[in-house]
């Protein structure tokens, strides 16, 4: 007998099991008999063909699946219209069983067919492996083997990538040699980031006309005015222009106090 048949004999082993008692004959030796159902619709949950207090469903209703709840210490027989997360259905004419997909997978669509993996294994063509073949991506979010774009080394999906080879620049999602124009390569970070301009403020007024110590021509003096800084360019932006001005005033003439 093989392995596979072994497996879907297996829940309607258990299931059989669930029906019997072990209980004392007239001679004290042990017998098995079967437990009192009841039939749908005196007690028993939704799906339920028959059904006991102690072991909850003992069989299903058609397009059912029969399913072994652990509750506390005992397992109770439940009937689901779809088998939960872990499990995958299987259908024969006597019992739908479900049935525990393989240790690596979360989620499965029959014995051999994964459909999602545990963390720290990655899903490539219905099997969850512990690494990817080359030219794939070990993408740890959707725990698959994905396929990058060109020059990409971690990726979410086919089209965006989140992290470029070492010779390569991060922008938009995708890897490039050179960034492209408005944009100067980041070499900490490996990405393309947006060139900054230097801003600069408007003028303050002219200052005060100041006579100059070493000048000799009477009443030469200089007056300044400044502007602000608001942002610093970046390592390619456009440099910031002169932020303040000086210019040639006359100095006003001091007037002369009335007790002159």
């Amino acid at each position: 007998m093989n392995l596979r048949k072994r497996k879907m004999q297996i829940p309607a082993l258990i299931w059989m099991l669930q029906l019997l008692n072990v209980a004392k004959g007239p001679d004290s030796t042990s017998v098995l008999r079967f437990k009192r159902s009841d039939p749908a619709g005196s007690g028993c949950q939704v799906g339920c063909a028959t059904c006991s207090l102690l072991n909850g469903c003992l069989s299903c209703k058609p397009r059912f699946f029969f399913h072994l709840e652990l509750d506390g210490i005992q397992q109770r027989g439940t009937c689901m219209s779809s088998c939960p997360r872990g499990h995958y259905g299987m259908r024969s004419p006597h019992i739908s069983t479900c049935i525990k997909c393989k240790v690596d997978c979360a989620s499965c669509f029959s014995e051999n067919f994964c459909t999602r993996c545990h963390p720290g294994h990655f899903l490539f063509r219905g099997k969850c492996e512990s690494s990817c073949p080359n030219g794939l991506t070990a993408n740890a979010a959707l725990r698959e083997c994905t396929e990058c774009p060109e020059g990409c080394e971690l990726c979410v999906g086919r089209s965006n990538c989140t992290r470029c080879r070492a010779d390569m620049y991060l922008l938009h999602g995708q890897c490039n040699h050179t960034c492209p124009k408005g944009f100067e390569p980041d070499v900490q970070l490996m990405q393309c980031m947006p060139q900054v301009h230097c801003e600069v403020g408007e003028w303050t007024s002219w200052g005060q006309c100041v006579r100059k110590q070493n000048t000799t021509v009477h009443r030469r003096g200089e007056e300044t005015r400044t502007r602000q800084i608001l942002h610093f360019p970046s390592a390619s932006g456009d440099p910031c222009p002169h932020i303040s001005e000086i210019r040639k005033c006359a100095t006003k003439k001091k007037q002369k106090s009335r007790s002159e």
